[in-house]
């Protein structure tokens, strides 16, 4: 929510999170792709609020890991797993792999659903994953992600430069880019 909002300010869009609108039943995300997870949210939500929806699914895709964790990036180590969690079994599962392997990206896709409305956007950020965690902003995967566009890590840039860049900036600007045309 704090991304997208900052990625939306000054569109003259109001951004409301599923805390605005309780009970909120969680969705099933049962998907086996990104895209099918974010327009499982995004249809639940229009069909919850009947406002327009906007959901997203995102994932990291580790070239030496053969995709993982990829749609289940979040629950990567277990399913009440931390983020700490998360990033501490990708660095053991990559401890023997070489760096030319452990080139990844993080995907994201957005789904927007309202009445006459479904579409979606898709953005992709490349990057390495470190073997050690650096910086202290962000949150999930950001400490081992560099980013040769920025040349450090997600969690050592500012919001600012990693919305520039970042998976999720970039498919909110395929969204802003058509905001004005949706209404």
């Amino acid at each position: 929510m704090r991304e997208i909002r900052q990625i939306l300010e000054g569109s003259g869009w109001d951004v409301a999170g599923l805390d605005d609108f309780p009970p909120y039943p969680e969705t099933v995300e049962d998907g086996e792709t990104l895209l099918e997870n974010a327009l499982l949210k995004a249809r639940d939500g229009y069909r919850h609020t009947r406002l327009i929806t906007l959901a997203d699914d995102s994932g990291l895709e580790v070239d030496g890991l053969n995709g993982r964790p990829g749609i289940h990036s979040a629950r990567y180590a277990g399913e009440n797993a931390t983020y700490e969690d998360n990033v501490d079994l990708l660095l053991r599962e990559l401890e023997d792999v070489p760096e030319s392997e452990r080139t990844a990206r993080f995907r994201c896709v957005m789904a927007l659903i309202g009445p006459d409305i479904e579409r979606w956007w898709e953005g992709v950020s490349e990057g390495i994953i470190i073997d050690e965690k650096r910086g202290k902003s962000g949150f999930g995967y950001d400490p081992v992600f560099w980013s040769p566009e920025l040349g450090m890590t997600f969690a050592e840039a500012t919001a600012a430069d990693k919305n520039r860049v970042s998976h999720r900036g970039r498919a909110l600007k395929g969204l802003v880019n058509v905001l004005d045309e949706l209404v």
